[in-house]
């Protein structure tokens, strides 16, 4: 059996994972509250988008792409369209989690006026008590509660670090190339995974001493070993795909 996987076709309507984002207020979710939760809901994705700042950690578990137009980084954490990395509603032992992913089920909402956003959640979450006292309150009265303050400061770091992941990707992109991967398992089954790309080495090594100097003071440079050095990656992928247990690290 083949199964093939483009990362460049991800649906737009909604962001990854959430059913039915809303702004949260007072008016509308002020008894709610929010019980602990694992990430079942990160189960059937095989990629997840990353900022900048996470590749340091995020290298050490997965490969780091970059997809769709804008290439976008993502971490790849499966071979088709499932998450090798959540089994039973728990994400694998000592594997980074990425921001986006724990962020959930919260999210940041722009107001259309500038620099301002409102916190918003999915009012589908399974987490979401609107009866009882299971969980931890969205909010203290007529004020957020010490759960969604903590969730707003999250969001708005996301938010930044993602705004400085776009001006780093939009100066990677004339070394990026186009790649896609055939993997065969010993079962037989294969795997092509394409709309990705990659740094190309010797375009990066080509770089003139302007720009190196320019991308060392950024912290860019570095950025881009993180990268490359994730695509050995691929092979522990392959391993996980292959082993008994999905959950091994």
């Amino acid at each position: 059996m083949m199964t093939d996987t483009d990362l460049a076709e991800r649906p737009a309507e909604t962001p990854l994972f959430y059913a039915r984002p809303e702004p949260l207020t007072v008016a509308v979710q002020g008894d709610w509250r929010l019980r602990p939760g694992g990430y079942a809901f990160a189960a059937d994705t095989n990629i997840v988008m990353l900022a900048a700042t996470e590749f340091a950690a995020a290298a050490r578990s997965y490969p780091i792409l970059f997809a769709g137009n804008d290439g976008s980084p993502v971490a790849l954490l499966g071979l088709e369209r499932a998450n090798l990395f959540v089994a039973d509603g728990q994400w694998a032992e000592d594997c980074y989690i990425p921001a986006y992913v724990r962020r959930y089920p919260f999210v940041f909402y722009a107001t259309g006026e500038a620099d301002r956003f409102v916190l918003g959640i999915d009012v589908e979450s399974d987490r979401i008590v609107r009866e009882g006292e299971e969980g931890a309150a969205l909010f203290d009265g007529d004020t957020a509660s010490v759960l969604t303050t903590q969730a707003l400061h999250f969001c708005e770091a996301f938010r930044r670090d993602s705004e400085a992941t776009i001006l780093f990707a939009e100066a990677l992109a004339p070394l990026l190339i186009d790649q896609r991967a055939a993997i065969t398992l010993v079962s037989g089954e294969r795997f092509d995974i394409d709309g990705f790309r990659v740094v190309d080495r010797e375009r990066f090594a080509a770089l003139d001493d302007a720009t190196v100097l320019e991308w060392h003071r950024k912290g860019w440079l570095a950025l881009v070993h993180f990268h490359l050095a994730s695509l050995d990656r691929f092979q522990a992928l392959l391993d996980r795909q292959q082993a008994a247990s999905p959950r091994q690290c």
